[in-house]
């Protein structure tokens, strides 16, 4: 027979649990949502490297990304905003033990910018109005040539 004091202190302490998991998840919400990204919802950033090769990302509402990289390798994980960074955690294929963070212009995606590449090469950065997915049959060639359209 369970009595009932004993039972009062595992109530509290899921009561408890719950309560952290919802504020945890808020959190991560909140940490999601910055205006200066709402453009890249439904677009793709894409980074160029000195060597003319290109990796594009994709964000989504909920946090999640997914990406190609310049060597045309898939992956994906979470994202949030920390710092006025945009920190990428990847968590496919192979679970990253570190968050790769870069800055976010201060104006928004509207133009292009620059950073720094995970191998801390310097990337030209911008956004193309919609989802420009070279695994898809899009052509890298022509997407280079045309012109930031959100500016």
């Amino acid at each position: 027979m369970i009595r009932p004091l004993n039972v009062l202190p595992l109530t509290a302490m899921a009561v408890l649990g719950l309560a952290a998991a919802a504020h945890a998840q808020d959190s991560a919400q909140a940490a999601t949502r910055d205006s200066r990204l709402d453009r890249a919802f439904g677009s793709t950033i894409v980074s160029t490297y000195p060597d003319g090769r290109q990796a594009e990302l994709w964000l989504q509402r909920d946090g999640s990304y997914s990406a190609e990289g310049r060597r045309h390798d898939r992956s994906g994980g979470t994202w949030q905003v920390k710092d006025n960074k945009l920190c990428l955690k990847q968590h496919r294929p192979i679970p990253a033990p570190f968050s790769y963070c870069t800055g976010v212009p201060s104006g928004g995606l509207d133009k292009p910018w620059t950073g720094k590449a995970y191998t801390g090469e310097a990337i030209s950065i911008r956004l193309i109005k919609g989802i420009w997915d070279p695994a898809k049959g899009a052509d890298r060639k022509a997407q280079t040539d045309q012109t930031n359209e959100n500016g």
